[in-house]
């Protein structure tokens, strides 16, 4: 399997740590880098100027990421080497770093793949896991630093544990595991002389640009925007909300705190899926329509809308590609008295269907173009709840995580919302749910689980469910 989790959750075991830094001629060379016309994707841009806005926070408010994995044998740092600057090369979202002026206009700049170089430097001997989370953490740059990514080796008496430390700015879950797979394969690659057996990369500055030429041609008369609006009138002119009181102040930041539980075992998953296919939807569109009953349940409202995220890449080269290609699809699902999941399920998969195309318009350009007498109120800097199934057996090189003690952790950052992921494994299916640290939401957090875990249970038992309002009897 692959663990989930906190950095602060990460216990590497101690070793000898070297870490691949920039080299100076390559922050010399990221420095004089030229503005170029290519902008950040829309999700780059709202990243970056949230980044600005929250700088004197007095933690990283930025995401950082960090895969681990271990290797079998001896480290070859030379290898290595070869590995981080061929990876670094082989995905084009690693040459940007990006500037802000006071208006919030997000510039790109841009190097040569050439002259990307990081180096070695051995750090000794760590005693324990808690002064190796702190280092990558202090020596990891943030977003509107070039290096914003390190990577780093802890060596054992006979494997290694291989750490990949990145900003958000240039990675999202898909990217997480393809950068296991890629720094596997260059550096056995690296080892043994061989021309490395990956796929060509796509190039997420190519994406950006269409991204931004789609975006550039929309206006009210499109009809995606006018369903967007449309769906955030209904909502009451505003974003969907997590159900329950998180117990966030409107101002000041609040640190992330994160849960996961287990929801299924394996047969009780293969039951869950059986229920969802037997009224012509997919586990996705059950894990929504249980997002969808437990809303139901706490706020009593006849529609749910929540948003759950989309992997945007589109050609098979994009598919190899690093970056952030993420997007949101709108889902809803309407309540009726004697509504069950069976009758709910598949109307959720055909919302769900019909969002997709949604989700090819950002709603951060949506955004941009709500009119003023709209009675739609969206403040900057607005986050939304999110609801997100992973088959993780699924994922690029998830076959081998088993092997290497594979391992996918963020920092705890700062948290006004509720993110909610479903990953389905071979053995099990787990649910893990980030949200703000708060007395408040901790209780609304466990009565939340409570709910889902229960209903989801219910339904791969019995095949359905039916809400019910005496539910909220807390």
């Amino acid at each position: 399997m692959i663990n989930f989790g906190l950095i602060d959750e990460w216990t590497p075991a101690p070793g000898r740590v070297t870490t691949w830094h920039a080299t100076p001629a390559a922050i010399d060379a990221a420095a004089a880098a030229p503005a170029t016309a290519v902008p950040p994707s829309y999700q780059q841009q709202s990243y970056l100027r949230a980044a600005r806005r929250n700088e004197n926070a007095g933690f990283r408010f930025s995401r950082l990421c960090l895969i681990s994995f271990d290797i079998g044998g001896h480290l070859d740092v030379e290898a290595m080497t070869r590995t981080v600057n061929g990876f670094l090369r082989r995905h084009d979202t690693f040459r940007s770093w990006f500037a802000i002026d006071d208006d919030h206009v997000v510039t790109r700049h841009l190097m040569d793949a050439e002259s990307v170089e990081f180096a070695p430097t051995d750090h000794g001997d760590f005693a324990d896991s808690a002064a190796i989370l702190a280092h990558v953490q202090q020596t990891t740059p943030g977003p509107f630093h070039w290096d914003c990514f390190t990577v780093g080796v802890i060596e054992h008496d006979e494997s290694f544990t291989v750490y990949f430390a990145v900003d958000h700015l240039n990675s999202d879950g898909v990217s997480q595991a393809l950068s296991c797979v890629d720094l596997i394969a260059l550096y056995g690659s690296a080892v043994s002389g061989s021309a490395p057996a990956l796929a060509p990369a796509g190039s997420y500055l190519d994406y950006c640009v269409r991204e931004r030429d789609a975006g550039a041609e929309l206006d009210l008369s499109d009809e995606r925007v006018a369903r967007w609006l449309s769906l955030l009138s209904a909502n009451g002119g505003t974003l969907p909300r997590f159900p329950l009181d998180l117990g966030v102040a409107e101002d000041g930041y609040t640190r992330s705190r994160i849960l996961t539980v287990q929801l299924l075992d394996g047969p009780g998953a293969d039951r869950f899926d059986a229920a969802c296919k037997a009224n012509r939807a997919g586990f996705t569109a059950g894990v929504l329509t249980v997002a969808g009953m437990v809303a139901h349940e706490i706020t009593g409202a006849s529609r749910y809308l929540g948003f759950t995220p989309k992997n945007t890449r589109s050609t098979p080269e994009e598919f190899n590609s690093v970056g952030w290609f993420t997007n949101l699809i709108p889902v809803t699902t309407d309540f009726e008295n004697d509504d069950t999941f069976a009758s709910l399920v598949g109307r959720t998969q055909q919302s769900f269907d019909a969002g997709k195309s949604l989700s090819e318009v950002s709603l951060h350009r949506v955004v941009e173009l709500i009119p003023a007498d709209s009675g739609i109120v969206v403040p900057d800097g607005w986050v939304v709840p999110m609801v997100s199934f992973i088959d993780v057996r699924k994922l690029p090189g998830a076959q081998m995580f088993d092997h290497i003690n594979g391992g996918v952790f963020g920092n705890r950052g700062s948290s006004e919302e509720v993110y909610l992921w479903v990953n389905r494994f071979p053995e099990y299916t787990v649910m893990t749910l980030l949200y703000p640290d708060t007395a408040t939401a901790a209780e609304s957090i466990d009565h939340y689980v409570a709910r889902f875990s229960d209903m989801f249970r219910a339904i791969a038992s019995a095949g359905d469910h039916a809400p019910s309002l005496a539910s909220l009897t807390r």
